[in-house]
């Protein structure tokens, strides 16, 4: 009888990065040295970073195929008392676009090509060769699996495994909404190309430090959004020097920060709303 075990350790041997499964399907939590990272590694689980810890708890960051881990006591343990066997995709070099309902699979095999195939227990897993940025919900019940996150072995499926299409990649790609034009100023002409009350250099440090602040937010990423927003369009909401490159660069920092295209472009309108612009 094959158990989780040997499962692991024939994908590492095709160079499939594994680790073990909680009940739940969830990764095993951080142990007592690594609880909140104060083990200095792979802080909140986004590089494989230099913790030590011989276990399995840093969730996809631990995932390995090494044998020799695999196999050692610690994660012995772990497989005893593990559910299932997960991979990293990524680190295999692999896409799995998660379909995760009947609606979503008939999508799929209207408008992706064609591609190895895992029956879930609610839909599919697509998988292509070749890895990029995960992303959760980029349609409705479609989730795509790749760097940085984890996806559940449930057997090699069927088809032919083809090369990661720019079909998916697009899927992850946050385009900002159309931005509402900011108002020019009738009554203070201005120079071509430079902004009326201050130089261009000024209106690109002001933007510079909008992206920095919104990207060194720790907590209270909306408010900083937002406050972030209403700060440039003070400065700059009148003038007419704002172009939507300009916009498109807050956007992309505040979803950098897991701001949804819906909330910026709200966030953006509350500001303008309250300037009178």
């Amino acid at each position: 009888m094959t158990t989780l075990l040997d499962t692991a350790l024939a994908l590492a041997a095709n160079r499939i990065p594994v680790l073990p499964l909680r009940p739940g399907k969830v990764p095993f939590a951080n142990c007592r040295r690594c609880t909140d990272n104060a083990c200095g590694g792979r802080p909140n689980m986004k590089t494989a970073g230099p913790c030590a810890c011989p276990g399995p708890c840093h969730a996809w960051a631990a995932a390995t195929t090494d044998p020799d881990i695999i196999r050692s006591g610690v994660w012995r343990r772990a497989w005893l008392r593990a559910s299932a066997v997960a991979y990293h995709p990524g680190g295999a070099h692999l896409t799995v676009v998660d379909l995760d309902d009947a609606t979503a699979v008939a999508w799929a095999r209207e408008t992706l090509p064609a591609t190895q195939v895992v029956t879930t227990t609610r839909g599919e897993h697509w998988i292509y060769l070749g890895a990029m940025p995960s992303a959760n919900g980029v349609r409705s019940g479609v989730d795509i699996k790749s760097t940085m996150a984890y996806a559940r072995y449930l057997g090699p499926g069927t088809g032919t495994m083809t090369a990661l299409p720019d079909a998916v990649r697009a899927l992850a790609v946050k385009e900002p909404p159309a931005v509402r034009p900011v108002p020019r100023s009738v009554s203070v002409p201005a120079p071509a190309g430079q902004c009326p009350h201050r130089s261009p250099v000024y209106l690109e440090r002001g933007i510079a430090m909008a992206e920095q602040r919104i990207t060194a937010a720790r907590a209270g990423i909306h408010a900083t959004v937002y406050g972030s927003f209403l700060a440039v369009l003070s400065t700059h909401g009148r003038c007419g020097c704002l172009t939507d490159a300009h916009v498109a660069r807050l956007f992309a920092a505040a979803q950098a920060k897991g701001e949804s295209a819906r909330h910026c472009a709200d966030a953006w309108t509350n500001a303008l709303t309250t300037l009178g612009l």
